[in-house]
């Protein structure tokens, strides 16, 4: 009888620690799953936010007329532009002035960047390699201008710590480029406004994880509708008293423009 108790025991004993064993294991799984949702719905969240963003100053459509003011140690130069976007897809940029670049196009169709150069009567097909060059002599890149990358399609988004930009509480976004993705920058460290997903501070990294360079968005105005920072500041980081601007000077969101516009043809006859 002894016996058959202490063997009841052993056997009660050991069924115990399986029971144990089962439910904690259960428990860390269920912790596992919840983490990952939650791991999900912030990277969702992160992603929604930079959407926004990007559609707030791109609409389904746009079209605008810009100033852009190069700096200089030594000097100061002024561009005028007239730019049409859709979508992502799509993108036309004239330089209206100064008189030796007026005529001078940039057209994006899809995954392709083009450049019509009027003095040359001759149309240029960018490859991939100079999306990281300088446009135009600014401190703006290539892709940074005609936007041959999406920073919603081509980085992952990863939300950060809250800050604060000009009296407004912001979002920190971390944006890393997904490994399909031909892009400039090995990561951008983002700053949109919670109330009204205006970026207000950017920060460009390369492949090594050095900064390159810093963007500020300035005069916050309503235009056309759309409250939207009217002033981009770039600057580069080694480079000292140099920096590019971009002043809108009229923009218009969501007017149709149609597909066939942004054509070969209609970058060599654009006026």
């Amino acid at each position: 009888m002894t016996l058959l108790t202490v063997k009841n025991a052993k056997f009660l004993l050991n069924y115990g620690s399986s029971i144990f064993l089962f439910e904690m294991k259960k428990a860390a799984f269920c912790m596992f799953l919840l983490w990952l949702a939650s791991t999900s719905v912030v990277a969702q969240e992160a992603t929604e936010i930079v959407r926004r963003s990007d559609e707030k100053m791109r609409g389904s459509t746009s079209e605008s007329e810009m100033i852009i003011r190069i700096s200089r140690p030594t000097w100061t130069r002024e561009m005028s532009v007239h730019t049409w976007m859709s979508g992502t897809h799509y993108a036309m940029i004239l330089i209206l002035s100064p008189a030796k670049d007026k005529g001078t196009v940039f057209l994006k169709r899809k995954k392709e960047v083009w450049n019509w150069l009027p003095t040359l009567e001759r149309s240029i097909k960018l490859p991939p390699s100079m999306m990281t060059q300088s446009w135009m002599g600014t401190d703006f890149t290539n892709d940074d201008l005609v936007k041959e990358s999406s920073i919603v399609e081509d980085y992952t988004h990863r939300l950060l710590n809250d800050t604060t930009v000009a009296g407004r509480l912001c979002y920190t976004i971390e944006m890393t480029p997904k490994p399909e993705a031909a892009v400039v920058w090995g990561k951008i460290l983002v700053t949109i406004d919670k109330k009204d997903y205006l970026q207000l501070h950017s920060r460009f990294y390369d492949d090594e994880g050095v900064l390159v360079n810093t963007m500020n968005g300035y005069d916050i105005k309503v235009m056309d509708g759309r409250l939207i920072p009217t002033r981009m500041e770039m600057i580069p980081e080694e480079k000292k008293n140099q920096k590019t601007e971009i002043i809108y000077t009229r923009i218009q969101f969501n007017r149709p423009i149609a597909d066939n516009f942004f054509t070969l043809d209609k970058m060599r006859n654009l006026k």
